[in-house]
């Protein structure tokens, strides 16, 4: 194969993984809509209970249940708190069925329980509580960025690790523009997002467990390292193909994994 067509056709493959692993880190994470999905009076009706809500505000429940004879009720406490459950009766606009969760303040989580009755029977629309946490709103002129650039970077460490595996001579260059897009997107608007988001720059090691903070530092300490090897060596295309790995494997983690919390409990007399 002709090596302009081999590259071509390597960047699709790099491309398209990308995309795969991009949606499936978004689609798995613990911010993603809760999925639940009922039958009443032989009709399915499925909803999405949100997980994550950001800036100022109550964070607002809203679900599709066409009938005015059912009933929605949700009940919920700040997570890891020792609250008591607090139950209120949702509103019917038109078919649907809406309630709002109280404001917390960056980290704070909310669980909570949607339920429908009708006939006085009373049946959860999922199986287990929820989880809500709130977080400050970010400007787009900062994630949209951010968003992009962490693409970028997951796509030219693919394409490294690719140009690595079939021996191309461009394993050193696709490197730098990795390790370029994972300071940027990673390392400092990762940071500033963070501080938007949840009040502090970095989560992550050593002063916390954030997942997603500490998978882009070991993802960016591997290809450094990567980097300074094959400087010297230029043969010595295992550290990137190695490292390209790493980072595919650590960013099938979800988003957010582990992320900022506030624990009500420890705050409470």
């Amino acid at each position: 194969m002709h090596f302009r067509d081999r590259s071509l056709w390597l960047w699709i493959f790099s491309f398209v993984l990308t995309v795969v692993i991009a949606y499936y880190q978004h689609s798995t994470g613990p911010t993603y809509p809760v999925k639940s999905r009922i039958k009443i009076n032989g009709t399915t009706i499925r909803n999405e209970l949100i997980r994550t809500w950001a800036g100022p505000g109550d964070a607002d429940i809203d679900i599709l249940i066409p009938g005015d004879s059912i009933r929605g009720f949700i009940m919920y406490k700040r997570y890891k708190s020792n609250d008591a459950w607090t139950e209120a009766a949702m509103q019917r606009e038109g078919d649907r069925l809406v309630a709002s969760l109280p404001h917390q303040p960056p980290a704070g989580k909310i669980i909570y329980h949607v339920y429908i009755e009708k006939n006085n029977t009373r049946v959860p629309l999922t199986a287990e509580p929820v989880i809500i946490r709130f977080r400050g709103d970010v400007p787009a002129y900062i994630m949209v960025p951010h968003v992009i650039i962490i693409f970028l970077a997951m796509l030219f460490s693919t394409r490294a690790g690719a140009e690595a595996i079939f021996k191309g001579p461009r394993v050193f260059l696709y490197t730098k523009w990795t390790i370029l897009f994972l300071f940027v997107g990673g390392l400092i608007l990762g940071p500033i997002v963070q501080k938007y988001s949840f009040g502090a720059f970095w989560t992550g090691w050593p002063f916390g467990h954030d997942l997603t903070d500490n998978k882009t530092l070991v993802s960016f300490i591997l290809w450094v390292i990567a980097y300074f090897v094959l400087r010297k060596h230029r043969e010595r295309t295992g550290w990137a193909i190695a490292a390209s790995i790493v980072l595919l494997l650590i960013f099938f983690i979800p988003h957010s994994t582990l992320g900022s919390e506030l624990n009500y409990a420890e705050q409470q007399p």
